[in-house]
């Protein structure tokens, strides 16, 4: 699945989530980010699966100047062979020869160097590409689930203020009633806010 995919859908689940009461944030569910965030980090093996690739082409591509350069010897070979006619010529086929072999070689060589530049240039690109996404989604994520850590702090900090105005308002209604009877419906209040 593609990256780009996973974190629209990231982003969808933050708009589409319940907003708090209170301030800015947003209820969302921790299971259905924690799945994207896995989907995330599985679809990354795209790009070293085209890395791969590349190292694939890349002996495809040497392979090919190699052929390419034994054609080129075995044509100097030839030409070389059919100017063996006398002493003269055969000395100056075998001087022609080592000239041609030595251009051949050198154009075999060229091939070769630029065959593996190339590859190592794709290869550097696709893996350049592969962590900038992974760091791209990793910080997509840091920042969702620091969004999320925000939210829930600020909702855990509501809870406790309201649990200590309850707990302030439920010391004030046992200190009416100390030395009587109290009223059955405030020891039934209490018990509730002590559970």
């Amino acid at each position: 699945m593609d990256i780009l995919h996973l974190i629209d859908r990231l982003e969808e689940l933050v708009a589409e989530a319940r907003r708090m009461p209170i301030g800015q944030g947003v209820v969302v569910d921790r299971r259905r980010i924690l799945e994207l965030v896995d989907q995330m980090r599985s679809s990354v093996p795209w790009e070293v699966r085209e890395a791969e690739r590349i190292v694939t082409e890349k002996d495809d591509i040497i392979e090919e100047a190699r052929r390419e350069a034994e054609g080129v010897l075995e044509r100097a070979d030839m030409e070389a062979q059919e100017r063996l006619d006398d002493t003269a010529i055969v000395q100056q086929a075998e001087r022609e020869s080592q000239a041609i072999l030595a251009r051949a070689e050198e154009r075999a060589q060229v091939v070769m160097d630029d065959a593996q530049a190339q590859v190592q240039s794709r290869l550097r690109q696709a893996e350049q590409a592969a962590t900038n996404q992974m760091d791209e989604a990793d910080r997509y994520a840091l920042e969702m689930l620091r969004r999320l850590d925000q939210q829930l702090s600020a909702f855990t900090n509501t809870i406790r203020t309201g649990i200590g105005a309850l707990e302030e308002r439920s010391g004030e209604v046992s200190t009416t009633y100390q030395g009587g009877n109290p009223d059955p419906d405030d020891v039934r209040n209490r018990d509730l806010l002590q559970q």
